[in-house]
């Protein structure tokens, strides 16, 4: 036997769905040309990052130093970046945050394995609505807790706070949400939100320590209907992980935030163990360059109307043509219920067309397949046909 650690090996020898498919997406497209494929595997925006981002990464090379510009940061990211950024969510939620409050991170997964290996420790569990993002098992998992999956409600994928109450135990460490959804694209209604803060202080008096609730949020700025709610404001324990991927189109600059709100409880002692776990990962100093840019981007998105364009055209085309599919209004996915149980072999059958389409299984939730919409439109008019096909 490989002197390896055999679950490292075990997830590098069999990777995601999700990465599997887009790497099948890539083959044929190599065999056949893309005009003939399309791939929804992956949420990689087509939207362009905005001009302003472009702007302010050239007024960096011209004017800043080079030493700062491509220099470490500390290891919690620049502190007027940090306080740039306290500015922005002050502003746009009415708080009063300071810089202090913010970690720097490569992205929201970044976030969420320092977040899940500063408050883990062995035996402790971390709960979260199925369907869920595939890798929080991998991260829960890494930082020494068990996942365990509460299913939504299957008719429109909202929160199923009852069946979260019974799953409630005095092992429960924290709850993580994520709204706007991945693969749903559903958004949590406030006062549903209220009702989950509600709960989980309640559990946390009856068992003597605060259960967190930790809100994952790349897709906050996704939203098709209302703004989403500010989770903090529902429960006063909530840790807030962001990544500027999705609202800037910034996916492969790798940078995003870990926001712990003074009102939590033990919040210092929570920010030094969140700098201890990027230090023992090694995510410590996130893009220095891409600190600056954001910091001059602040409350600025990428064109996000395309998303919801896609979505309209989408969603229609295929309830007309039977398939069920809970209302997203956020995002930009669908997790459509397949017309077979089997969502693997319907995606099998979908690949055989050149449709990549990701099953549900993995997400926890199977007899579903999750499509990424965020694509140029034409993509969809081309697949609409292979989906009617396989009806």
């Amino acid at each position: 036997m490989a002197g390896f650690s055999q679950r490292m090996l075990a997830l590098g020898t069999a990777s995601s769905e999700i990465r599997e498919a887009f790497a099948f997406a890539q083959q044929r497209i190599a065999q056949v040309g893309p005009q003939n494929v399309e791939d929804f595997s992956l949420g990689n925006p087509s939207v362009p990052a905005p001009q302003a981002v472009r702007d302010a990464a050239l007024a960096l090379f011209q004017d800043l130093d080079p030493v700062r510009l491509h220099g470490y940061t500390p290891a919690q990211g620049d502190a007027a970046v940090r306080a740039a950024l306290a500015a922005d969510l002050n502003r746009r939620f009415h708080t009063n945050y300071s810089g202090d409050a913010l970690y720097l991170t490569c992205g929201a997964a970044g976030a969420l394995c320092c977040v899940l290996s500063a408050l883990g420790c062995p035996g402790d569990e971390f709960l979260t609505f199925a369907p869920y993002f595939p890798e929080y098992q991998v991260f829960v998992e890494s930082a020494e807790g068990t996942l365990v999956p509460v299913p939504a409600r299957l008719e429109d994928f909202q929160m199923d706070l009852e069946a979260l109450a019974q799953a409630i135990t005095p092992k429960t460490k924290a709850v993580l949400i994520n709204t706007p959804n991945n693969p749903t694209g559903v958004v949590y209604p406030q006062e549903d939100l209220r009702r989950l803060g509600l709960l989980l202080q309640a559990r946390s008096a009856a068992y003597g320590h605060t259960i967190y609730l930790i809100s994952d949020e790349p897709y906050r700025e996704i939203c098709f209907a209302a703004p989403p709610a500010w989770v903090p404001d529902c429960y006063p324990h909530t840790i807030v992980c962001y990544s500027y991927s999705k609202s800037l189109s910034l996916p492969g600059q790798r940078l995003g935030y870990i926001l712990i709100p003074p009102e939590l409880e033990d919040a210092s002692l929570l920010y030094a163990a969140v700098c201890g776990a990027g230090r023992a990962l090694g995510y410590v100093c996130a893009p220095s360059l891409f600190q600056f840019v954001v910091a001059k981007c602040a409350g600025i998105t990428a064109d996000l109307q395309l998303y919801k364009e896609n979505r309209d055209l989408l969603l229609h085309g295929l309830r007309e043509m039977g398939y069920s599919c809970a209302q997203p209004d956020g995002a930009f996915y669908l997790f459509p219920r397949t017309p077979e149980a089997d969502a693997r072999a319907f995606c099998a059958r979908a690949r055989a067309l050149d449709l990549i389409l990701v099953p549900g299984d993995s997400f926890g939730c199977g007899g579903h397949v999750r499509i990424s919409y965020c694509v140029p439109p034409e993509q969809i008019q081309r697949a609409l046909p292979k989906f009617r096909q396989l009806v």
